[in-house]
């Protein structure tokens, strides 16, 4: 293969692969009906949903997210009353977790998205879908091996 069709199939693929990244990237502002949590509330607890309290810090690791963002994100949820600060004896952090209202509506809108990922499953059928996630697994991976880390 000459270098110029392998550049212009090369861009070609990078052209596809942006298109595609930002069509599922409108999926994380898309409203899903019936769900109750605004998406920053849902991805702090869904990270909170091993019942282990995390940190700020922990959950701008975890989430990828600024301090900043995540201060900002964990008080509101916690004027919303779906965490909660609290004081760790001997330690100058004060730890999250998720309340019982919280975790009732982390709840409900995961069993929404539950429904909405089982029938688009469904519809690829079972092998589009084992492939699909294989290789997001591997694109992931690679991305996060090539890719320089914020800190």
């Amino acid at each position: 293969m000459t270098t110029r069709v392998r550049r212009t199939t090369e861009q070609s693929l990078l052209h596809q692969l942006a298109d595609e990244l930002l069509r599922f990237g409108k999926r994380r502002h898309a409203a899903v009906e019936g769900v109750e949590l605004e998406s920053s509330a849902f991805k702090l607890l869904w990270v909170l949903s091993d019942d282990q309290p995390k940190t700020l810090r922990e959950l701008a690791d975890e989430l990828g997210l600024d301090l900043s963002t995540i201060n900002r994100q964990v008080n509101g949820a916690v004027r919303a009353g779906l965490l909660e600060r609290f004081t760790v004896p001997g330690s100058p952090s004060r730890p999250v977790r998720s309340t019982a209202e919280g975790r009732r509506l982390y709840e409900h809108d995961s069993a929404v998205h539950a429904d909405l990922l089982r029938s688009v499953l469904a519809e690829m059928g079972p092998d589009a879908a084992r492939d699909l996630i294989r290789s997001m697994g591997a694109f992931n991976d690679a991305y996060e091996r090539r890719a320089p880390h914020r800190r």
